[in-house]
């Protein structure tokens, strides 16, 4: 029986390794092959068409690569017992700190900061050839060694700012309340996720983004003027900055707060790529999302969801056979909690796929919300130049897009656009 969990975590590894590998032969072929689409002749030049496929092509090429290391890595950690051999690391080094060795809590920090290390060392040769090579090689916008990787630093420490707490508070949890545990994780994990979707805009991202008051009064008096034809009780209007040689933000857009004071945040580098007829165009698809609820009813589901994980996860808590078959010796819950999300990893990527399929429908919900205020053909040019400035796929292989996106594809968006006139 133990073995049998072994053999199921690495057949399952490579099912999906090869399903994901194929999708990305699809879209690479699609790039290679596929001509520009009709609708886009007369909001694209076939030079930008070229720049942004050859830009494409080169990042699906560099997936092979970095897949197929993944996939090596992942074999090797399960394979060769690597999880247990970390976790009595942490053991051993919480010995030699003067701790006792039977507390969970704390082996269960030293080992997730051992894993979230290694993790980013890992990355790192992966993420530095993206940066300074790929994009470099296309002319995008980069960061500077030194600003990538005090951007690097920054995110870690904040992972682990947030991540050792909230893992400690986990485990305290679940040794509190017994066997009845995944109704109060639950409960905690989304207290925490509305926090943080509450004060992230207004206390953590002004830690790595600066926000600055709209000073366009052109711009703010027509983003007001929609704001009140719609009902959207706006207080202020943000404009982030773009980082000093960085990137373009793949954000151009949100809004944040309760009534009566909703904020809205734009990206300097969408107000630098569009004009203001488009960012009041996209401006209404984001406050389509705030009509219909979206947000609401995302993060209703995704509670419902959790619940499901959580309480799925009771039962495979103290499956003994389950912890052998990957060399463990106790029943440490956090490391559990991974062995499980292996296993449960077929209905997560199910979840996953209904969820995007849903959010694409929202996504064209807010589309039609825009036109519908006077916005569609604002709209369709706002969203080709956005999608130039990030250097977008305008070429989707239908599987590809349909298992990996969230959003429809841009031609699919101009498509229906043009259809609802």
């Amino acid at each position: 029986m133990e073995s049998l969990y072994k053999e199921y975590v690495l057949g399952l590894s490579y099912a999906s390794y090869i399903f994901i590998t194929y999708l990305n032969y699809r879209q690479l072929r699609k790039l290679q092959y596929e001509e520009q689409p009709k609708i886009l002749t007369k909001l694209i030049t076939s030079e930008e068409f070229n720049r942004i496929n050859a830009y494409g092509i080169d990042k699906s090429k560099f997936l092979f690569l970095g897949d197929a290391l993944s996939q090596l890595q992942n074999t090797a950690v399960i394979y060769f017992n690597l999880l247990a051999w970390l976790w009595n690391l942490a053991g051993r080094w919480l010995t030699l700190a003067g701790y006792s060795s039977g507390s969970e809590i704390a082996q269960s920090v030293i080992f997730f900061i051992l894993i979230s290390s290694i993790s980013s060392i890992t990355a790192l040769p992966f993420s530095l050839y993206n940066t300074f090579v790929i994009e470099a090689r296309h002319g995008s916008r980069t960061l500077t060694v030194a600003s990538f990787f005090i951007s690097g630093i920054k995110g870690y420490l904040f992972g682990g700012a947030v991540g050792v707490p909230l893992i400690a508070t986990f485990l305290y949890i679940i040794q509190w309340s017994g066997d009845r545990f995944y109704f109060y994780v639950w409960m905690f994990a989304g207290l925490f996720q509305f926090l943080m979707v509450s004060l992230y805009p207004t206390l953590i991202q002004p830690l790595f983004h600066e926000f600055k008051p709209l000073q366009d009064e052109e711009l703010k008096g027509n983003i007001e003027n929609l704001a009140r034809r719609i009902g959207f009780p706006l207080s202020k209007i943000y404009v982030v900055p773009s980082e000093p040689g960085g990137k373009a933000h793949h954000g151009y857009s949100y809004f944040f707060g309760f009534s009566p004071n909703k904020h809205i945040a734009i990206f300097e580098s969408a107000l630098q790529e569009t004009t203001k007829e488009e960012v009041c165009a996209i401006l209404c698809h984001e406050l389509g999302h705030w009509k219909y609820n979206h947000v609401t009813k995302l993060f209703i589901i995704h509670q419902i969801h959790l619940f499901g994980i959580f309480y799925v996860f009771s039962h495979f808590i103290n499956n003994s056979n389950l912890y052998r078959a990957f060399g463990f010796e106790s029943k440490p819950v956090l490391v559990g909690f991974m062995l499980f999300q292996y296993i449960f990893s077929p209905f997560e990527g199910l979840a996953t796929f209904l969820t995007n399929a849903l959010r694409r429908k929202q996504e064209f919900q807010a589309d039609e919300f825009s036109k519908r205020h006077g916005y569609g053909e604002p709209l369709r040019t706002g969203l080709v130049r956005l999608n130039k400035q990030d250097s977008s796929n305008l070429i989707l292989d239908s599987w590809y897009s349909t298992y990996h996106y969230s959003h429809p594809p841009l031609v699919d968006r101009l498509r229906t656009l043009v259809k609802t006139d």
